[in-house]
């Protein structure tokens, strides 16, 4: 048996990070035992469903590196893809449905199925109690009802019995009788409903494997009714853990960024986003947390999944951004930096040489690529700095002199028609005015960064000064 696992959004909106995460188990899971990975798109809601975003998501998924074996995009054997090209199919098996007396015809109007529904919360009993009303309709008349043209929906017939399945994540799951009533499968305009187009699927599309957010749970009951009818064989599902914010309510918008798109925006490193995401839910088998997820398709364990709500932390996920952004290779870094930084970046107008050379003297301060033009702002500012810890350094009595040398230094280079100082020249400043003037200590090490860079902290002092323009250096004596 090939194992089969899809992907299945609704193309109303931007890819939220959630579902990346579940297309992110879906991918690894079915790789790791050489399986396929199905996308299959939800469209049957025609009024918010729209081609753009459909095509927003597969640019969002190219970019975070997760390719499906199959869809819209690449049809093969179990087209099509897209639910609202499958109408037919939906309503010649709920009829099969109705002609095998699991199903039936219901013509109650709207205001009728109020009225029941509140007259079975008033005596206590379950909301669906009186909506089987058809349920005993003469097959004949209600025939004659439907070629008439009166409004009606597909009831699916209920037969109220134990319902239970294990869960990947979540063990053993059960559902009582009477939870559900007879529910609708087929709507007035004859589009099927979510749980009956998403088991049509998954059975002919030959789905093995279901991965699926928690809130996904309930739906279960009425899917396994609708297998055991079909007599089809179910998936296996997975229930992952719900995502949530500070606040432990489910993640929306008022947390934050929750769609791809906008972290793509942001120039986060797609390897960290899913670097992160993969660690809602699960956890490494060697308890690691920084790696690549696509070496997780070697053997990856579907035992470590946790069925707790996963606390989504932006700060977080800076951090895993950092780190990867460390690890990137000096080119990887330079054509990250330049794909980020807008046209009016300083950055940009350097030589190759002191692009490198900027980033590895700053990569250790930075936890998003965004952030690299305010940290080198001060290898382009003039003047210094109006902080209280400048000020102090700048009123010792040993920084005068120190002033006093590095600026015939700098004077010395700017004759000599030198742009820059080097890593090398720094240290020599720094030996002679240990040895020769017998400065040490914070004395000269912040002395001497207070009157080289007009700032009392910083990274590497000889690598911001290597990089700051000599003419730079110079306004700040």
């Amino acid at each position: 048996m090939t194992v089969r696992v899809r992907y299945a959004p609704s193309p109303t909106g931007h890819q939220h990070i959630g579902g990346a995460r579940t297309a992110l188990y879906d991918l690894i899971f079915a790789k790791s035992l050489g399986g396929e990975f199905v996308l299959r798109i939800e469209d049957t809601d025609q009024e918010r469903s729209k081609l753009e975003y459909e095509e927003s998501m597969l640019e969002d998924f190219k970019w975070l590196g997760l390719e499906f074996d199959e869809g819209p995009h690449k049809p093969k054997n179990h087209g099509p893809y897209r639910q609202s090209e499958r109408i037919d199919l939906y309503k010649e098996l709920a009829m099969q449905l109705v002609s095998e007396n699991k199903a039936y015809p219901c013509f109650l109007s709207s205001a009728e199925l109020e009225e029941l529904t509140a007259k079975a919360e008033g005596e206590k009993k379950a909301p669906h109690a009186y909506h089987d009303k058809y349920a005993s309709l003469d097959p004949a008349e209600a025939k004659a009802r439907m070629d008439k043209g009166d409004e009606y929906v597909i009831r699916f017939r209920n037969p109220q019995k134990e319902v239970k399945f294990t869960d990947m994540v979540r063990g053993e799951v059960k559902f009582f009788p009477d939870m559900v009533g007879d529910f609708v499968i087929l709507r007035a305009n004859g589009f099927p409903v979510y749980n009956f187009c998403c088991v049509v699927d998954d059975w002919k599309m030959e789905i093995t494997h279901a991965f699926r957010s928690e809130e996904h749970l309930n739906n279960s009951l009425r899917q396994i009714l609708l297998y055991e009818a079909f007599n089809a064989k179910m998936p296996t599902f997975a229930h992952l853990s719900m995502l949530v914010g500070e606040d432990r309510k489910k993640l929306s918008k008022r947390h934050g960024a929750t769609s791809v798109r906008q972290y793509k925006d942001q120039h986060y490193l797609p390897a960290a986003l899913l670097n992160y995401l993969c660690l809602l839910g699960w956890s490494h088998p060697k308890e690691q947390d920084i790696f690549n997820v696509f070496d997780l398709v070697e053997g990856f364990d579907a035992s470590r999944f946790n069925k707790s709500p996963a606390l989504y932390d932006i700060q977080k996920l800076n951090f895993f951004n950092e780190q990867h952004l460390r690890a990137l290779s000096e080119e990887d870094l330079l054509a990250h930096a330049l794909e980020a930084l807008p046209e009016e970046s300083k950055f940009r107008n350097q030589p190759l040489e002191w692009q490198n050379k900027c980033l590895s003297v700053f990569k250790e301060k930075m936890q998003l690529i965004t952030e690299l033009d305010e940290l080198t702002a001060v290898l382009f500012k003039e003047g210094a700095s109006d902080e209280e810890d400048y000020k102090e350094a700048m009123s010792w009595e040993t920084t005068p002199k120190i002033q006093e040398y590095i600026k015939a230094e700098l004077q010395k280079l700017s004759s000599a028609g030198t742009p820059f100082a080097t890593e090398e020249l720094v240290g020599e400043w720094m030996n002679y005015l240990k040895k020769e003037l017998g400065i040490k200590g914070k004395p000269l090490f912040m002395g001497a960064r207070a009157c080289l860079t007009g700032q009392a902290h910083g990274p590497d002092l000889k690598g911001i000064v290597a990089l700051t323009p000599l003419e730079i250096l110079l306004s700040r004596f």
